[in-house]
């Protein structure tokens, strides 16, 4: 059997080991356009930041490809899918077989219309190793730095960049930063401690781009030498969709991971998943949505048969000394819990919890993530105890022992 991965991450790294694990002898193909050997991507801001280095980011260990037998080829980019010869052909014009493939392309910067964006000498995004080796090119302490985007990728931009720059600015048109993630309590939070290190531009927009100056449609005006887009990302599907394969906004799967074309699978940041908690599909760019379907997929694509039906959206993140963890969906009633500095509220319907929002609470989120990954009803448990304090004592013992014993780890399931 020959499997051929595209894609070096989170996703592609836990097929991989699937594999292996139920297949020993297989040929894997791990093609890449990245050169690197897999690392982990949220890193990057750390690594300007100076808290981590090349060798710390690497996901797995230097002999990870060669002790799992698998063949690299990084650097390479691929550019067509054949699923009638069942054949990857690359930029160069190299065709790679497969008996098994999977999809693990990532997605990639979107870059919205901007007027004279093109006359920015000095413009990066934020996603990749390459873009933090590039943009740390031009960080000095005079230099001006202005971010578009107050989401997840410019924020954690700003924390790797604040201390090596005069300035930074960050515009973006939502109210709040942070918008897809924190509501406006929440948000404030976390704005009052970033507020010390750059100054936002909220519920504005750039109207136009000069060379080193950025015009808004407030009036206002941002002088900069450095620009970083970030407003976003796009899955990249197009391998399977220029194939004939199923596509809405991500590749579309079963809950195996398999696609509408035979023999070829998909996981990870370009897919789309069944978000438990809005009882809809979404994509997920999430690390542990994309660990648990990678492992589901080459569990399949060996002969198993596992089944990723649990996905949640969850974020995990900091900024300067603020401590941010969410989950599921903010819909139905709340609870609340709030300081200056603290912030806690859970969302609940239909006799379940939906989602919650903690910053800066020293808590057991697991708790909270199990209900909710678990559909667990709420009857099962004491809730008016776990809302102040999230505990497996608020549990039933008979529920302990037969429904939580590792529930929370097991995203993937073989049956």
């Amino acid at each position: 059997m020959k499997y051929v991965i595209i894609g070096n991450g989170t996703a592609a790294i836990a097929a991989a080991e699937s594999i292996r694990a139920r297949d020993g002898r297989g040929e894997i193909v791990m093609i890449a356009d990245e050169p690197y050997h897999t690392y982990g991507r949220p890193l990057i801001s750390y690594y300007l930041l100076g808290k981590t280095d090349a060798e710390r980011m690497k996901y797995r260990a230097d002999d990870f490809y060669s002790e799992n037998g698998i063949e690299t080829l990084f650097g390479k980019r691929a550019v067509k899918l054949d699923p009638e010869k069942k054949e990857i052909v690359l930029a160069d014009g190299e065709r790679i077989g497969y008996d098994r493939l999977l999809l693990a392309t990532g997605s990639r910067p979107f870059d919205p219309p901007m007027e004279g964006i093109e006359r920015v000498s000095h413009r990066f995004h934020f996603m990749t190793f390459a873009d933090a080796l590039a943009l740390e090119k031009e960080l000095s302490p005079e230099k001006r730095v202005l971010i578009v985007g107050a989401g997840l990728i410019g924020l954690k931009c700003l924390e790797g960049i604040a201390d090596r720059v005069a300035s930074v600015s960050v515009i973006d048109m939502a109210d709040r930063i942070l918008p897809s993630v924190l509501d406006a309590y929440g948000a404030g939070i976390v704005q009052r401690e970033l507020e010390k290190r750059a100054t936002f531009y909220l519920k504005d927009s750039v109207a136009t781009f000069e060379k080193d100056r950025a015009y808004l449609k407030s009036g206002k005006q941002v002088a900069f030498d450095v620009l970083v887009v970030a407003v976003g990302v796009r899955p990249n599907v197009e391998l399977l969709k220029e194939a004939g394969g199923a596509v809405s906004r991500g590749i579309l799967t079963d809950d195996g991971q398999r696609t509408t074309l035979q023999d070829v699978y998909a996981a990870g940041d370009c897919t789309e998943s069944y978000d438990v908690t809005a009882g809809s599909n979404k994509i997920l760019a999430l690390l542990p949505n994309a660990q648990f379907q990678g492992a589901c997929a080459g569990t399949n694509m060996a002969g198993g048969d596992a089944h990723f039906t649990n996905a949640v959206p969850m974020n995990a993140i900091g900024f300067f000394g603020s401590h941010i963890l969410t989950a599921g969906s903010y819909v139905g009633e709340t609870y609340e819990e709030k300081s200056e500095r603290t912030y806690k509220k859970l969302f609940y319907a239909d006799g379940k919890l939906k989602g919650f929002i903690l910053v800066n609470m020293p808590e057991r989120a697991g708790i909270y993530t199990s209900l909710l990954r678990n559909a667990v009803p709420l009857t099962e448990v004491d809730f008016e105890a776990l809302k102040r304090e999230p505990g497996l004592m608020a549990f039933s013992a008979s529920y302990r022992a037969e429904k939580l014993a590792g529930a929370a780890a097991s995203g993937a399931r073989e049956e």
